[in-house]
């Protein structure tokens, strides 16, 4: 008898980058997913890399900003079931950050947008949009999808 095939989860990063009431939000594009709504500089775990190294990462690649480890802070996780799998989500507030963002992957993203904390556009990824109101209230752990199984 063989070991048991073990369950697998795909893991993602979001990062929130806040400054004076509004957050830094990228609008998707010839990514075959949520294409033209507005979600986080994000991106999956690499595997091998710890969750503040995958978001120093994302950050550098999607906006071309520089963060020190110590300027992230995990403000909430997210258990996500969609069409691809299941998904952890964390999500991390960045407190400081140096270099101006900027539109650094434009096959993928058409443009970036500062937009109101308290009142995020209709277009913005319903789950994303979950998680912003989830770190607002100071809720750190949430779900998704698992009502609907969608």
């Amino acid at each position: 008898m063989g070991r048991p095939t073990w369950f697998s989860v795909y893991s993602a990063v979001y990062l929130l980058f806040i400054q004076e009431g509004r957050l830094l939000m990228l609008r998707r594009c010839n990514t075959k997913y949520e294409d033209g709504k507005l979600s986080l500089v994000a991106g999956k775990l690499d595997g091998g890399e710890e969750v503040r190294q995958a978001a120093l990462r994302e950050a550098r690649e999607e906006v071309g900003v520089e963060i020190e480890p110590d300027d992230l802070a995990v403000a909430a996780v997210m258990h996500r079931h969609s069409d691809s799998g299941e998904w952890i989500d964390f999500y991390l507030t960045v407190r400081s950050w140096q270099g101006e963002p900027a539109n650094m992957e434009p096959d993928k993203c058409s443009e970036l947008v500062w937009a109101p904390l308290d009142a995020l556009p209709e277009d913005t990824i319903p789950h994303v949009r979950r998680a912003v109101e989830q770190v607002r209230s100071g809720l750190f752990y949430d779900s998704w999808g698992w009502e609907t199984g969608a």
